[in-house]
């Protein structure tokens, strides 16, 4: 089986077209985004055929678990649809400098412009949908008075956080410090927050410092993988909660391990997600340990 890995900001993923073919997909993703016996990738990603859109994008986490969608994964997917010339609709529309597609997720179509130099695409930028408040949409079983939900305390080892709850089409907590980042216990109160029973499908986790009006550091425990480079998803419900804490402006880069993603935002109509996506190699998966 043929495969090309990508990473976006340091967040990456094996993708593989599987429109004419059928696997055991979640155990085919653990075997392959292991990072000893695999190939090594935050995330399995499947390229499908769609009837509302261009193409279907499926992605499966490193443990196997299936997420609603990702807008690194995004980003990822549609370098590689549009470089491996998938589908003569997206073809078709190539301009100079520019392709846009729409990919059909589990949380809905979303739109994507791509930045060509010639036929290499080298920055693209996501339409992520609406922000969701409402804590069924989210989900998270809490009774709160006020929506959205910005200061709700959860507390973890005995250290109380003031989390923003929302969704970007998948789960997040975002917990914003005064502290620089690199000094918070990640990988000890990350795993708690994702699992803690407040969220019926795990949460991703971030935490953030604001630097400036238009400048924001973060790290992220993502759902189902752990501490990532970067984070789409989490990169949009950070500047989501830091504009409606009017912490920052419209548009506001968020500082990541593995890079900088500018995120802009009016506070009505949908998230704009933007940053640089690379191929690092193409392969063929012989199979490995499962």
């Amino acid at each position: 089986m043929k495969f090309s890995k990508l990473q976006a900001t340091g967040n990456d993923f094996i993708l593989v077209d599987a429109r004419t073919i059928e696997g055991e997909w979640s155990k085919l993703a653990r075997a392959m985004c292991d990072r000893h016996f695999g190939i090594g990738a935050d995330g399995l990603i499947l390229v499908q055929d769609s009837t509302i859109a261009d193409l279907k994008m499926r992605i499966f986490n490193a443990d196997g678990s299936e997420a609603e969608v990702s807008g690194n994964g995004l980003r990822c997917f549609a370098k590689y649809a549009i470089e491996k010339g998938l589908s003569g609709k997206i073809s078709s529309r190539v301009e100079q400098g520019n392709c846009s597609l729409t990919i059909d997720t589990l949380s809905g179509v979303r739109k994507v412009k791509a930045y060509m130099s010639g036929n290499k695409v080298n920055r693209i930028e996501v339409k992520m949908g609406l922000p969701q408040f409402q804590p069924e949409q989210i989900p998270v079983k809490v009774k709160v008075d006020i929506i959205p939900i910005l200061g709700y305390p959860l507390v973890i080892n005995g250290k109380e956080l003031t989390l923003a709850l929302l969704s970007m089409g998948n789960p997040h907590a975002v917990s914003f410090l005064s502290q620089p980042t690199t000094d918070f216990h990640l990988a000890e109160i990350g795993p708690k927050v994702e699992m803690h029973p407040m969220f019926p499908q795990r949460t991703n986790f971030e935490v953030a410092r604001v630097l400036s009006r238009e400048k924001i550091e973060a790290r992220v425990w993502e759902r189902g993988v752990g501490e990532t480079l970067a984070c789409g998803s989490g990169a949009c419900a950070i500047a989501v909660a830091a504009q409606l804490l009017d912490y920052v402006e419209l548009q506001v880069d968020i500082i990541l391990i593995g890079g900088t993603l500018t995120v802009s935002w009016d506070s009505l109509g949908e998230v704009l997600l933007s940053g640089p996506v690379e191929e690092v190699f193409t392969g063929e998966w012989l199979g490995g340990k499962s």
